[in-house]
């Protein structure tokens, strides 16, 4: 009996033979069957259907994180920071140019751990210079150095020195690098942006890590379907991370905006929060009210890369400080195009120049012919710049700018918006 008892056993186990790994007690689980290990309740044909359910479900998550890693490789995960490159030295030195002309300083350095500076691995350092906005130098410091750049690496923080601002890039448990600023002064909006940068600058590179590790568990053919489920897992988590970081980053970039500006309240956030007024007055559904909020929030987005001192002037603007201030809303768009949640926003803000009467530019639309949104974008930029404090005036006062507005709706603005700013500035 025994004997007989052991054979079934044997008899029972060998069907697994189509089954991922070998492995018996997945159809065990598969069926949950607990303990009722018998074998007429298994026969070969349904160990097979099993096995081959298994399969597909392998072959499926395999898809599904190729699919995944297509769109969020590394190219297209920093590529918020507008550069057009896919070397990864390249990558770094553009990412720094972008943040030295963010923040109006002439040096800021990146440098990587070296595990993370590809190319670069065989260096002494620990830490190495792997981009820059000035001519690329390396290699770059031993951690127990007393550099700014040392210090925030060991602190995992924001460090500042005499002469220069250490802003750390970490990512969970991972010390990835260090982004210097050579400057003796910056405001909180800037170093805020900065920290967003990093932030959004580590997830990345973390995200890239694992995507390369994707890459092998999909190659393997022997990998198990748990590992590729595990992963599917990780990423999306990380992938909503950055999603997060990337929201963040457009807020501190909105507020630098208004700071190099010289508005003394958030010009943007006003705009984006009128605009919201606007989409609710005009009976506007919630997605289309959320897409008009972040382009008012970012309509000024491109003006991030010009110097302060063009918006501190009293006097009248030089052909070349005009032509900048009125290239800026293409560098928005430019930077806009690559944050993938934020796509939706651009027409708005490529058209919100537009005039009802086709007077306006880029492309001289006239009246319905603009993006909705657009137009609403219009009122609320020009009524919030009217009635804020900027360097060189006073506020205007609610009822004057009310009346400018309403004189000019049906020449450069939308009547209907034009009436309902009327109507929520009324409330107010």
């Amino acid at each position: 009996m025994k004997k007989d008892e052991n054979k079934k056993g044997v008899s029972l186990f060998s069907q697994s033979e189509f089954l991922i790994d070998n492995d018996p007690m997945e159809e065990i689980f598969a069926l949950n069957l607990g303990d009722f290990l018998s074998e007429h309740l298994i026969s070969k044909e349904l160990a097979q259907k099993i096995s081959e359910h298994s399969k597909d479900k392998k072959a499926g998550l395999k898809n599904q994180l190729s699919e995944l890693i297509s769109i969020y490789s590394l190219k297209n995960t920093l590529c918020v920071l507008n550069f057009e490159t896919e070397k990864d030295f390249t990558i770094i030195t553009s990412i720094a140019k972008s943040i030295a002309m963010m923040v109006d300083t002439q040096i800021c350095n990146i440098y990587l751990a070296k595990e993370f500076a590809k190319g670069l691995e065989g260096s002494d350092m620990q830490l190495v210079l792997a981009g820059s906005s000035a001519e690329l130098q390396v290699p770059g410091y031993n951690v127990d150095s007393d550099s700014v750049v040392a210090k925030t690496y060991l602190a995992k923080d924001t460090t500042k020195c005499e002469n220069a601002i250490g802003i750390s890039i970490h990512s969970m448990s991972q010390n990835i690098g260090v982004i210097e600023l050579k400057t003796t002064s910056l405001q909180d909006e800037f170093i805020e942006l900065v920290e967003s940068i990093a932030t959004l600058f580590a997830t990345s590179m973390t995200l890239q890590s694992m995507i390369d590790e994707t890459h092998r568990l999909i190659e393997d053919e022997n990998s198990a379907t748990t590992d590729l489920q595990h992963m599917r897992a990780e990423l999306t988590s990380l992938i909503g991370d950055l999603c997060d970081y990337q929201q963040i980053f457009v807020e501190h970039l909105a507020n630098a905006v208004d700071t190099k500006g010289g508005y003394k309240v958030s010009h943007s956030k006003n705009t984006a929060n009128l605009a919201r007024k606007l989409c609710k007055q005009l009976g506007l559904n919630e997605k289309t009210t959320d897409l008009i909020y972040y382009a008012g929030l970012l309509q000024n987005i491109g003006k991030i890369t010009l110097p302060e001192s063009i918006f501190a002037t009293n006097g009248k603007l030089s052909d070349e400080d005009f032509k900048k201030i009125q290239n800026h809303a293409n560098v928005g768009v430019n930077l806009l195009m690559n944050i993938n949640f934020l796509s939706e926003v651009v027409p708005y803000i490529t058209y919100q120049k537009e005039r009802v009467d086709g007077s306006g530019t880029p492309e001289g639309l006239k009246g319905q012919s603009i993006p909705f949104g657009s137009r609403i974008i219009a009122v609320a930029d020009a009524y919030s710049a009217m009635t804020s404090d900027r360097p060189y005036r006073k506020a205007m006062p609610v009822e004057k700018a009310l009346s400018i507005m309403k004189e000019e709706a049906g020449t450069k603005w939308d009547v209907d918006v034009v009436n309902a700013l009327a109507e929520v500035a009324g409330e107010n």
